[in-house]
């Protein structure tokens, strides 16, 4: 049954293969737009923008980080949980679903700049969740993780980084 709702999902929300894995499709950008502010933002970053996500049990989300805060939303199917590496070096799993009673929550921010992607719960299953950036995303501000790179820096994290940037 999930491979036919996931199939009617990624048709019906017009989604995309997206670089760090899953499929996407930005269903918002600001009109309003950052100007004059002198900070760490380009004239002309939009205020805000929104994606649908898609990821399939057994598909990853790549270790990557972004310039902004990201705000993820769980829609419908399995819970998430969304692995970071804070900038101090702190790992964290968020556990992103339904089940408030239990560890999930149907929302999480994932601070910017730190390294993070995402798995699926339940390996036959999939989930379809919502992330919103603020200022809004620029592929300009998108870094995908180096597995070397990543192993050197965080080596007590060395299980989470292999599964999550495996050998391409």
């Amino acid at each position: 049954m999930s491979d036919n709702r996931v199939d009617q999902l990624i048709n019906d929300l017009e989604l995309t293969p997206h670089p760090e894995g899953g499929y996407f499709c930005e269903t918002y950008r600001s009109e309003g737009s950052i100007t004059g502010q002198g900070g760490s933002y380009p004239d002309g970053r939009n205020y805000s923008t929104a994606i649908y996500y898609l990821l399939r049990g057994g598909d990853i989300s790549r270790f990557h980080r972004i310039r902004s805060d990201e705000v993820w939303h769980h829609y419908e199917g399995s819970p998430i949980t969304i692995h970071v590496i804070h900038q101090d070096g702190l790992y964290q799993a968020l556990y992103l679903g339904k089940d408030i009673s239990g560890s999930e929550k149907p929302q999480h921010v994932v601070p910017a700049g730190s390294w993070f992607g995402a798995t699926v719960d339940q390996q036959d299953g999939y989930a379809l969740c919502g992330c919103t950036v603020a200022p809004g995303f620029d592929f300009d501000d998108f870094e995908m993780a180096d597995r070397y790179m990543m192993l050197q820096a965080f080596p007590e994290h060395e299980a989470i980084i292999r599964k999550l940037l495996p050998d391409l």
